[in-house]
């Protein structure tokens, strides 16, 4: 599809939900993908405002929080979401009694904990879902990669993905959530970047 990033991007940079509207109009297959980190209700409230039943795609590792998933569920339940998880092959108690416990970062066998609790039910979900526009919650305070991204570019597969909250604050999050009444969860953690600002290779490779 040939779309005009640089009019896209600067007409769009701080319109979030205009963003959105202009996405969805597209009339295009859509997917939100999400991992119910601090302050993910709000593009799941944005992107389901805009289309109830649009395909929110979870990759749950298995490794979450108890209040990750309590979250989960009850945001789930709020917005009526359309939520589809994918789940790895091995369940955690499969894999550790194979393997151990979560290999640290420096460990040589993290990349292959990090195909196989992530990369890989996403590449799944991509196949399954077969989606031409991706909705994500990446903000450009996250991590330098991200730093240097767009709120719409193409993927080298063609896929469009739409980063709707990249250049929102924390404060900007945070006063959606209140306006919107919708819940937060700080107790979250991902073991597959182990630091907040480490890359999982999710978005470096989609």
């Amino acid at each position: 599809m040939d779309l005009d990033l640089d009019r896209l991007n600067a007409e769009f940079a701080n319109q979030p939900e205009k963003l959105i509207e202009w996405a969805i109009g597209l009339g295009k297959p859509a997917i939100c993908t999400t991992n119910f980190r601090p302050f993910e209700a709000v593009i799941l409230h944005m992107v389901s405002q805009a289309k109830a039943d649009i395909p929110v795609v979870w990759m749950d590792s298995g490794y979450n929080t108890e209040a990750t998933y309590q979250f989960a569920d009850e945001v789930t339940r709020q917005l009526g979401l359309n939520l589809i998880t994918y789940l790895p092959k091995r369940s955690r108690a499969h894999r550790e009694a194979i393997d151990g416990a979560t290999p640290a970062l420096d460990d040589p066998r993290h990349a292959a904990f990090t195909e196989e609790v992530k990369l890989e039910p996403f590449a799944r979900a991509l196949r399954e879902t077969a989606p031409s526009v991706w909705f994500t919650a990446l903000r450009a305070t996250d991590t330098a990669v991200r730093a240097q991204m767009q709120p719409v570019s193409i993927n080298p597969d063609g896929l469009i993905k739409v980063a709707p909250l990249l250049h929102w604050s924390s404060k900007d999050l945070y006063q959606y959530l209140t306006t919107h009444g919708l819940p937060n969860n700080f107790d979250y953690f991902d073991p597959t970047k182990g630091e907040d600002n480490r890359e999982c290779g999710l978005h470096l490779s989609h």
